[in-house]
């Protein structure tokens, strides 16, 4: 399973004026980081940072006047996210910054259905909040020392281990939810079956003599009611006792 954690910072809050200047985005197989990520400053064509957004990023104007526009990059993006579900937190935000990008240069929108919403998941999870991503960083002990601002690749790597915590912690990075009996992958990477035959012998009791003894006594003296007698009994004499 293949998932994408991004983020995106932007001149404003409308995406219908407001563009996309950065965007950061690590990849997750499995729910573990495979270290590959994508990150760019973005050229905003002509809009100019909104002062509260520059509050909120330090992204200035003239930080963005030499960097490629959207269009450049988003080929190598389109390419970077193909086939994975898009995780993002308070998702339409972004996804709505991106699609509203994509409607400019008229490519496919991003549909819901491919969207996971960290966010929701958390107030789901912490119905008494707070949910923002600092706050998450701190219930779930990552170090969120060097965001002293916003910034899309930095947000999108905390993201990711908020984003794990969120579905189940560490052990989701292991892939215990698939049984081992029933799938493995060969050297191509193909998924193979796996049947584990029976026994050749039972295992033998572990327990003595003595204690099989003492276990008998026990329930006799519990007197001809006793539900362990059904256990002991025959499948037909337990279904008619």
């Amino acid at each position: 399973m293949r998932e994408i954690v991004f983020d995106t910072e932007t001149t404003g809050l409308d995406p219908r004026e407001d563009r996309v200047i950065e965007l950061g985005c690590v990849e997750l197989v499995n729910r573990f980081p495979t270290g590959r990520s994508l990150h760019y400053y973005i050229n905003p064509q002509g809009r100019s940072v909104h002062p509260d957004a520059l509050a909120v990023h330090g992204i200035s104007d003239a930080d963005l006047a030499d960097k490629p526009t959207f269009p450049e990059i988003a080929d190598e993006f389109i390419q970077f996210i193909d086939g994975a579900k898009l995780v993002a937190h308070n998702a339409n935000f972004d996804i709505g910054f991106i699609n509203a990008e994509f409607e400019r240069i008229g490519q496919l929108l991003i549909q819901p259905d491919r969207v996971i919403d960290t966010l929701a998941i958390a107030r789901r999870k912490h119905p008494m909040g707070p949910n923002t991503l600092d706050a998450l960083c701190r219930r779930y002990g990552i170090d969120n020392s060097r965001r002293t601002k916003h910034g899309a690749l930095l947000d999108a790597e905390l993201l990711a281990e908020v984003y794990i915590e969120l579905v189940g912690g560490k052990q989701a990075s292991f892939g215990l939810e698939v049984n081992p009996i029933e799938q493995a992958s060969d050297d191509t990477g193909h998924q193979v079956a796996i049947t584990l035959p029976p026994r050749p012998r039972p295992l033998p009791s572990r327990l003595s003599p003595e204690e099989l003894a003492a276990h008998q006594a026990m329930v006799a003296s519990l007197g001809p009611k006793a539900l362990w007698l059904k256990l002991d009994a025959p499948a037909d004499e337990a279904k008619t006792g």
